[in-house]
């Protein structure tokens, strides 16, 4: 409001819980209400998602609460280079930007020669190319979609694209069509409880524009609709796995 661009830290998404009148019902909401008077440039920087067994509290993956407010924008990288660009932009941006940094992937480390980077919110990226099926991710979910498929083509010469979204709003439609027209088979691997998660918004959207397009249902690989537990076995067991992308989309295409 003041011309600033400040960058807030929430320790963990969940938190977001505890602020979320005044991110949802004020930042988000200001610039439409001032008539476009009142900008708030304002980037929310918060840890997110499982993986280091801190329980139903402090384990979740939230994107998908930001995403259904409108007026937030919602970034979430799945590796260095990624932050870089991307917190790049969502300073940059005249709007609020919630920058959800999964916990899991904070020891990934990456050679980066140039740090002047710039990724445009609303830009996915192609992680890997192929026409067999399609794998649209996020954050952890991407790398592991990654290394899914590449499993897929070294043991059953099955070539998986997968689409690391990096942002949810604003969302790259044109790629999303893109990749799906390649293979007609639709898959979405999310952190976020399968009831009202990001890919379920995905899919519809898939289904609106592409429905002749696709060679079957559009199958979500997701958390269950319950408080993530904090024993080690049981989380493992509740988030998706490599292991447990790879056999969906084995299965899937058996049946097909």
């Amino acid at each position: 409001m003041v011309g600033l661009k400040p960058i807030a830290e929430i320790m963990f998404s969940d938190f977001l819980a505890v602020c979320w009148d005044i991110v949802a019902n004020e930042i988000a909401k200001t610039r439409y209400m001032s008539n476009g008077q009142i900008t708030l440039p304002l980037v929310i920087r918060t840890a997110n998602g499982a993986g280091s067994k801190f329980g139903a509290q402090h384990s979740q993956s939230l994107e998908n609460w930001s995403m259904a407010v409108p007026g937030l924008k919602v970034v979430a990288p799945s590796n260095p280079s990624d932050v870089i660009g991307l917190m790049t932009a969502a300073v940059a941006d005249p709007d609020p930007v919630i920058f959800y940094e999964h916990k899991s992937l904070y020891p990934m480390k990456e050679e980066i020669e140039n740090t002047d980077l710039f990724i445009n919110l609303g830009e996915a990226n192609i992680m890997l190319q192929g026409n067999d099926a399609c794998i649209i991710s996020l954050g952890l979910m991407a790398q592991r979609s990654k290394e899914a498929s590449l499993i897929l083509k070294e043991k059953y010469n099955i070539a998986v694209s997968v689409v690391d979204l990096r942002t949810l709003v604003p969302l790259d439609l044109q790629t999303i069509i893109r990749e799906v027209k390649k293979s007609g088979l639709v898959f979405t691997v999310e952190e976020n409880p399968r009831l009202c998660g990001w890919g379920a918004e995905v899919s519809s959207i898939i289904v609106e524009k592409l429905f002749h397009n696709l060679k079957g249902p559009i199958i979500r690989i997701t958390t269950p609709h319950i408080p993530l537990p904090s024993a080690d076995i049981l989380e493992d067991n509740t988030i998706p796995t490599v292991q447990r992308i790879v056999d969906t989309i084995l299965d899937t295409i058996k049946k097909g």
